[in-house]
């Protein structure tokens, strides 16, 4: 396919600088890769909104919640009682009865507490793990959905990134922030409330800094979000460099230009960058959490103090039993308050991978099925073009179209071939038919039906392709081939592999059809790989075959036994070749040449040669080659 996107440029991201992730004419997709938290509507409704499906779960937690968070203020208030009514009641010695019940009561608080805890644990981590999941699987069916064009302006890496590290970043917030902001804030309340109780004075002492302690907090949490968001848009960094390097295509490139060590300080350079962006994220807000806790830490001398003054000026009737309960009631205050404040930050610095999610989750599909769109009604294999122009999303403007006013006509069971100079626009034509890409004017008609009044999936449904850049999958031949019909037996993959000319060579193989064929398919010779191709589209049985110069990057040998089994698979069926090569194209019912994005001429073999044409010109350079070839 190299070159035949003519003037409207190249649409993979690769030839516009390896550093940019996507072309710059595309504010949508520009938009969806900006590293910053970028302003989403209603960002905090549409994170609630998430845990709308578990609200039952949501409910048994909230409950737990409450019920957890009461009975942790209820010791210390024992305590009190333990202190002045058992150990040190006004009558003298200890109360030895009494104190064994409050006792009793403490113990029982705290496992009551713990067994809610266990069950609380459990029903958070199934709701934020499920929410995250779906979440996850929200973004991987959108991304299905996304036209060609994103994918080839976008690296793999990027959007990998965004499946696992951004989905997974926000995964302590889904898990935890439920329970951990009930639970803390009413812990927190219960605490104010059970220290108000024992004495307001003391309670005045314990609190008048809060409020600067949550402006700060404020403050960290934005420094925080601008970290994150700078951490994940590394993170994406590092997963496209890992995937474009240690694939297996990318180590062979590596290690053919002898670029090992460039990759590796490329890598290394990133890492560097997320290490520093890993530690500025951990270290920010340190100071603000060791401040805080210095001052929480401290309040018990402080309150021992304060309470010396007031019985010393006589101004309040405070017990010892008093101070203990409420120093204790102030130290279990510590930790919750932490907590909330830390969940208050962790929801700030959330917001930036929530919002980079969710821009990927607004980005609204280029092609998609119309409303009324309905199936291919009666399929008869005859392709329609007319007066079709089209130019890729990020062509400039001012450049001539990829395809300016093409028409032409495929009759079922006719086969056409499309030729011409590299550039001129012939693979272009194989995208618009299964409408992978939009005319931008004119009509492509499937059946005699306009494909954009046609559901997509029907339309694709009747149509093969067999492209020159086979991809198979790293499983096993079977697999590969199950992959056109899921439900084939092994006697109709027998069938499809012996019309594509593979099943005796996967028959000399030690495992068959269970021979797994390595990444992309590397196990297997290039011809090899063709003809799996070709006997997967023949399992689908399409009533229309394209192959895109499919036997181009083929020696000679391997191009007469991969064009045997095209021969057969083109058999009854509509077939559309793009060839680069025009030995296999000399038999076409019509051969249209296009040039320049028009069709300048169309015939037969013989007729084109007898015009004197371009076609004749292009055959004319290729036959001396062909000739050395055989």
């Amino acid at each position: 396919m190299s070159g035949s996107h003519g003037t409207g440029g190249r649409p993979p991201e690769e030839f516009r600088g390896r550093r940019n992730r996507v072309s710059g004419d595309d504010p949508a997709a520009q938009k969806a890769q900006n590293a910053e938290a970028p302003e989403i509507p209603n960002l905090f409704g549409r994170i609630r909104a998430l845990f709308a499906p578990h609200a039952r779960k949501l409910t048994v937690t909230v409950i737990l919640v409450l019920i957890s968070a009461a009975l942790s203020v209820l010791p210390p208030l024992l305590i009190q009682r333990a202190f002045d009514e058992g150990l040190f009641p006004p009558s003298g010695g200890p109360d030895l009865q009494r104190l064994t019940v409050l006792v009793a009561l403490m113990i029982a608080a705290y496992l009551t507490t713990a067994l809610l805890g266990v069950w609380q644990t459990w029903l958070t981590a199934t709701v934020g793990n499920s929410v995250m999941g779906e979440l996850r699987v929200r973004l991987f069916t959108h991304l299905q959905a996304m036209e060609l064009s994103f994918f080839t302006r976008t690296k793999t890496g990027v959007i990998q990134s965004r499946l696992q590290n951004d989905v997974g970043g926000v995964a302590s917030v889904l898990t935890n922030t439920v329970s951990s902001v009930l639970g803390n804030a009413v812990t927190v309340i219960a605490a104010f409330v059970a220290m108000l109780l024992l004495n307001w004075q003391l309670t005045i002492v314990a609190v008048i800094l809060m409020p600067i302690l949550v402006f700060a907090q404020r403050r960290v949490g934005r420094v925080r979000a601008r970290i994150a968001g700078k951490t994940q848009e590394s993170l994406s960094d590092m997963t496209a460099i890992t995937q474009e390097t240690l694939s297996v295509s990318g180590i062979l490139l590596s290690k053919s230009f002898t670029r090992q060590k460039a990759e590796i300080a490329r890598y290394a350079h990133e890492n560097d960058n997320q290490v520093h962006l890993q530690v500025s994220q951990q270290m920010s807000g340190q100071w603000f959490f060791a401040m805080v806790s210095i001052f929480l830490s401290s309040i018990p001398a402080i309150v021992y103090l304060v309470a010396g003054l007031l019985l010393t000026n006589g101004a309040t009737d405070i017990t010892a039993g008093t101070v203990v309960a409420f120093t204790t009631v102030q130290a279990r205050l510590l930790f919750p308050l932490l907590g909330l404040m830390r969940v208050a930050l962790d929801l700030q610095t959330s917001s930036a991978l929530f919002a980079r999610i969710f821009q990927y989750l607004d980005l609204t599909p280029a092609i998609s099925d119309a409303p009324g769109a309905r199936p291919v009604p009666a399929v008869t294999g005859r392709v329609q073009f007319d007066t079709v122009t089209f130019a890729y999303p990020d062509a400039d403007a001012d450049a001539r179209p990829t395809l300016d006013a093409v028409s032409f006509t495929i009759e079922p069971g006719a086969f056409a071939a499309f030729v011409g100079p590299s550039g001129a626009g012939k693979t272009t034509v194989s995208y618009l038919i299964p409408r992978f890409y939009e005319a931008t004017g004119g009509r492509v008609l499937f059946s005699g039906v306009d494909v954009r009044d046609l559901e997509q999936e029907s339309l694709v449904s009747h149509i093969g392709i067999v492209s020159q850049e086979t991809y198979l999958f790293h499983a096993t031949i079977a697999e590969n081939l199950r992959y056109a019909k899921p439900e084939a037996t092994d006697a109709e993959l027998e069938i499809a592999a012996r019309a594509a000319n593979i099943h005796n060579t996967i028959a000399s193989f030690p495992d068959g059809y269970d021979t797994v064929v390595g990444e992309r398919g590397y196990r297997l010779s290039g011809g090899e790989k063709q003809r799996v191709a070709i006997a997967r589209v023949l399992l689908k049985d399409p009533e229309v075959l394209i192959l895109d110069e499919a036997t181009s990057a083929l020696d000679a040998i391997s191009e007469r036994v991969v064009q045997a089994a095209l021969d057969t698979a083109s058999r009854g069926r509509t077939t559309i070749a793009i060839a680069h090569r025009l030995s296999t194209i000399v038999t076409a019912d019509v051969i249209f040449v296009i040039d320049h994005g028009r069709v300048v001429e169309a015939g037969t073999h013989q007729e084109l040669l007898a015009e004197g044409g371009t076609y004749a010109s292009l055959y004319a350079e290729q036959t001396p080659v062909q000739a050395r070839e055989l």
